[in-house]
C-alpha cells in the first residue's frame, strides 16, 4: 500500500487528485497521509511517514498559488507527475433536511469564492471560512450539526454519511486545479516525458528574461506557465518559474543548453509525462 500525503483531511480534493491519478497509473491501494499545512506535505515524506505526496500548485479560476511555488524550490523534490482534477462543489449537510433548514455554511474561503452566485440565492444562509473543505463536512457529521451545512467534494459527503442537497454549486464549470505528484519510486518512462518544471534567476539587466524567452521560442519550447516571485535580500530580482512542453526531447536539450550560460541558477524541478 502506498502512503500518500495530502493536505487536508481525508475526502478532499488533494485525495481525490491523488486517487485520480495513482489509479490510472495501476495503483489503487492507497493510504491517506493527512497534513495540515503545505510544506507537511514534504516534511512527512522526508521523515518517512509517507512514501509520495500530491499538491496543488495552480487553479483555472483562482490563479496560483504562490507559496506552492517557493516549497518547489526549497524542498528539491522531483516532481515526477501532474494531474487535472474538475474542481466539483457541493452542498451537504446531516440527512433528512432541506436547503431551507440550513442557516450556516462552513467551507474553504476560495470554496465560498467560487459558489458564491449560488448562495446569493440563499440569502437566508450566513457563509463561514474554514481552514478546510473536508474538514468542514467532517465536523458537520462529527457534532451532528442541525442546520449547518459544508461545501466540499462528493467524495467527503460518502466518507462522513452526509446528503447532497445541491451538487455542482461551482460558479464557474469549467474549474480545474492542477496537482503536482512527488513519489521517487515512480518510474517515468523517457520516452514518454514531454514536459519539464524548471526554476532559473536571471542577470539585473534588461532584456534578460525576453532574451531566454526568444530562445526557448527558437528552440519550439511551448511556455505553459511563467511565475515570477521575488529573491529576498535581493531587491528587484525573481526566481523565474517555467512549465515547457515539448515535442521533440532533442530539442529540449538543446534549448536548455542553449539558454543555459544566459542565467544565473537553473534548477530543473521535474521533467515528466504532461497531463491530459
Amino acid at each position: 500500500m502506498k502512503r500518500v500525503a495530502v493536505q487536508g483531511v481525508k475526502g478532499c480534493f488533494h485525495e481525490q487528485a491523488a486517487r485520480l491519478f495513482y489509479e490510472a497509473h495501476g495503483c489503487g491501494d492507497l493510504e491517506i497521509v493527512e497534513c495540515p499545512a503545505f510544506a507537511d506535505l514534504f516534511l512527512a515524506v522526508e521523515s518517512g511517514r509517507a512514501d509520495a505526496a500530491v499538491m496543488a500548485i495552480e487553479n483555472t479560476v483562482s490563479g496560483g498559488l504562490l507559496p506552492n511555488f517557493g516549497l518547489l524550490r526549497q524542498y528539491g523534490r522531483k516532481i515526477k507527475g501532474e494531474v487535472f482534477l474538475r474542481i466539483r462543489q457541493n452542498l451537504m449537510a446531516l440527512p433528512g433536511q432541506e436547503i431551507g433548514d440550513i442557516r450556516e455554511v462552513r467551507t474553504h474561503y476560495m470554496a465560498i469564492n467560487q459558489t458564491r452566485e449560488f448562495f446569493n440565492g440563499c440569502p437566508w444562509i450566513r457563509l463561514v471560512e474554514s481552514e478546510d473543505t473536508a474538514k468542514s463536512a467532517a465536523e458537520v457529521a462529527s457534532e451532528r450539526l442541525e442546520g449547518v451545512g459544508a461545501v466540499a467534494s462528493s467524495l467527503a459527503a460518502q466518507l462522513y454519511g452526509l446528503e447532497v442537497l445541491a451538487e455542482g454549486i461551482e460558479t464557474y464549470k469549467q474549474n480545474f486545479t492542477r496537482f503536482l505528484v512527488f513519489d521517487e519510486s515512480l518510474e517515468v518512462d523517457r520516452d514518454k516525458v514531454n514536459k519539464a518544471s524548471v526554476c532559473f534567476t536571471l542577470p539585473h539587466e534588461p532584456g534578460s528574461l525576453a532574451h531566454v524567452l526568444t530562445i526557448l521560442s527558437f528552440y519550439g519550447m511551448n511556455l505553459t506557465r511563467i511565475q515570477s516571485l521575488p529573491i529576498p535580500g535581493h531587491e528587484w530580482q525573481y526566481f523565474f518559474y517555467v512549465d515547457i512542453k515539448f515535442e521533440d526531447r532533442v530539442r529540449y536539450g538543446q534549448a536548455l543548453a542553449a539558454v543555459r550560460p544566459l542565467m544565473e541558477d537553473l534548477d530543473i524541478l521535474g521533467e515528466y509525462v504532461a497531463a491530459v
